[in-house]
């Protein structure tokens, strides 16, 4: 039972109307119950029950991060009454679900919509709570409270804040192969056409065979390769969770990911993705030529950075396994952490680069650059001591992967996703892949 405030004010005005009345004891008891109590009850009673509704959702059940979704609540009253009160859906805080509560009347037989707002903060599965009906009786004074199950999920997407860099990076590929308007030539190790020799071409080009069945000197044509596969491994271990600016480093590299997906995906290759810390948190198999990033937003969607350590030696054994026999390219997003990769990724890289060219993407922190710069007081040279301590070993750990045939791109978050998308264009421009 739930009351209102004015069975708060009715018990005030009868408490005042009995203590001026000069009824002492038990009278004075009895009539307080009269006029408050019996009213209350008789409104209860005459409430319409909430267990009797119906509920039904629909609306949107997925939205990228920074959108807003709308979710409908289809309250139906299949009893001969008028119901009459408020309605809330419950969602969980992140979900900035408005509005919070709003009046509710619905006649016998008849349904109401309810329309709720989420604008989430978090990504993930943002579940509905529940539905919390409060239906008040004819009087107003008291009422019935209930919390009805009315499930529904709205998905919450990775942002993909680098799209905006995908139509530059395409219009670079199309250069590569020739389709640009400025017609740059072809580069690349995969064969595409023959043509007649004009002056400047390399001679290496001239395909002698062709030449000696024309009338003239003829040249083959590259292409960067096509149908390569693709391997984008994301790192989902303890040194994800750290936060660079106000997001996690986990959420940078998927924004890189999903750049890197798109555009290879425009290209022509197979992209596969896999997250992974000590075992698969997700993962995704192209199915054919084409985009998979979809596919892989939707993966990407529920993970979260988790607080232990990553273990290379089933991350190595894991990929080796997804890749088969055939050579790829192996994008791992992950932190350049002198200890983490020392102690466990650098002994098993020759198992990995023996058969697959690998390519390390890691966010670096500017707030650690900004920090070496400080100069001032005590406390401001020990911490740019150890900021640069940070950074040196960054350094060398950089040159040692490259030292072991390791490609290493090391970007701030507002330049990791081009930065990996240009790496692997000019991979593709030198006939790597």
């Amino acid at each position: 039972m739930v009351v209102t405030g004015r069975a708060v004010l009715l018990a005030g005005v009868a408490t005042v109307a009995v203590a001026l009345s000069g009824l002492l004891g038990a009278w004075a008891a009895v009539i307080a119950v009269g006029v408050v109590v019996v009213p209350l009850i008789v409104d209860v009673a005459l409430a319409v029950s909430p267990k009797a509704l119906r509920m039904s959702r629909s609306g949107d059940t997925s939205l990228r991060l920074g959108d807003s979704a709308v979710v409908e609540v289809l309250v139906s009253n299949p009893t001969g009454r008028r119901l009459r009160g408020s309605v809330r859906d419950a969602w969980p805080p992140s979900a900035h679900a408005a509005p919070r509560t709003r009046p509710l009347r619905v006649d016998a037989g008849e349904r109401r919509r309810v329309t709720t707002t989420l604008t989430p903060t978090r990504r993930g599965d943002a579940r509905a709570a529940g539905v919390t009906v409060r239906s008040i009786g004819p009087l107003g004074l008291a009422g019935r409270q209930r919390t009805l199950s009315a499930p529904w999920a709205v998905r919450v997407l990775p942002p993909f804040h680098s799209r905006r860099h995908l139509p530059g990076k395409l219009s670079r590929l199309r250069e590569l192969e020739g389709q640009h308007t400025a017609m740059v030539r072809g580069q690349g190790s995969e064969f595409d056409s023959l043509r007649d020799y004009v002056p400047g071409d390399d001679v290496r080009s001239i395909d002698w065979r062709a030449s000696a069945r024309s009338d003239g000197v003829v040249v083959r044509t590259w292409r960067p390769e096509r149908d390569r596969r693709i391997l984008i491994v994301l790192d989902t271990g303890r040194t994800s969770a750290g936060r660079v600016g106000d997001t996690p480093r986990l959420d940078h590299a998927m924004d890189a990911a999903l750049l890197l997906a798109a555009l290879a995906g425009k290209a022509g290759d197979r992209v596969d993705f896999l997250a992974y810390d000590r075992r698969v948190r997700a993962q995704v198999k192209a199915s054919g030529k084409g985009s998979q990033v979809h596919r892989i937003v939707e993966a990407m969607a529920p993970l979260e950075a988790e607080l232990l350590e990553s273990d290379p030696a089933g991350l190595v054994s894991t990929v080796l396994g997804a890749q088969g026999r055939g050579r790829s390219l192996v994008v791992l997003l992950t932190d350049l952490n002198a200890a983490a990769l020392e102690e466990g990724l650098m002994p098993r890289l020759s198992a990995l680069t023996s058969r697959h060219l690998l390519l390390v993407a890691a966010v670096e922190d500017p707030a650690v650059a900004a920090m070496a710069a400080e100069r001032g007081d005590s406390g401001a040279l020990y911490r740019a001591a150890a900021a640069e301590r940070t950074l040196s070993e960054r350094r060398r750990v950089t040159a040692e992967l490259r030292r072991s045939g390791v490609e290493v791109v090391d970007a701030d978050p507002e330049h990791i996703a081009p930065a990996l998308a240009d790496a692997y264009i000019n991979l593709k421009a030198q006939g790597r892949l």
